[in-house]
């Protein structure tokens, strides 16, 4: 007796569902990487928008004061960007607050003494994607390896002063001023 052709083959079939699987797998694993690039940018894109969000909410609280408004309060926390607890008007600068969107989780507080909350920084230890040709007022960031350098920071520029960041706080100087 011999053997039957169906029998012969049934051992190529195996090898061939075996190649495909082995193709497929290498296809996913490759989909997953480009996959993830995507998801990544998108998620730096969206630290740009809400850090740039909360940067010109904290800065429309400190300019408020030169379109009629009070002298601005430092800031405490974050929530009176929602409405300023500090005048009888309802003044929002900000819609709602943000989440870090790389962490998910809240934003690192940069504060100033005499200022208090001046911005936020992400508290992600990873590196961007983006490193280069950035919008303004974010040039700053060129260059950064971690999102947590990417600080979102209102600087009050004052005529013939020059600005110095030590230690994650901004320090206005005067022209003959000596820095600390």
């Amino acid at each position: 007796m011999g053997t039957s052709p169906v029998g012969s083959n049934r051992g190529f079939t195996y090898i061939v569902v075996l190649m495909m699987v082995l193709i497929i797998g290498i296809m996913l694993g490759a989909a997953g990487q480009v996959w993830t690039t995507v998801m990544k940018r998108e998620r730096e894109a969206e630290l740009l928008f809400r850090g740039g969000q909360i940067r010109n909410a904290i800065e429309q609280w400190h300019t408020s004061f030169k379109r009629g408004g009070p002298p601005p309060h430092p800031i405490v926390d974050l929530k009176d960007l929602l409405q300023n607890p500090y005048s009888l008007q309802k003044i929002r600068y900000l819609r709602r607050l943000y989440k870090d969107p790389i962490t998910g989780e809240d934003w690192v507080i940069v504060k100033d003494p005499a200022k208090g909350i001046i911005g936020v920084a992400s508290s992600s230890e990873q590196t961007p994607l983006k490193q280069g040709g950035f919008p303004e007022p974010f040039t700053d960031f060129e260059g950064k390896t971690k999102y947590s350098d990417w600080q979102f920071v209102y600087r009050q520029t004052v005529p013939g002063a020059t600005t110095a960041t030590t230690s994650g706080a901004t320090t206005v100087m005067t022209p003959g001023q000596k820095s600390k």
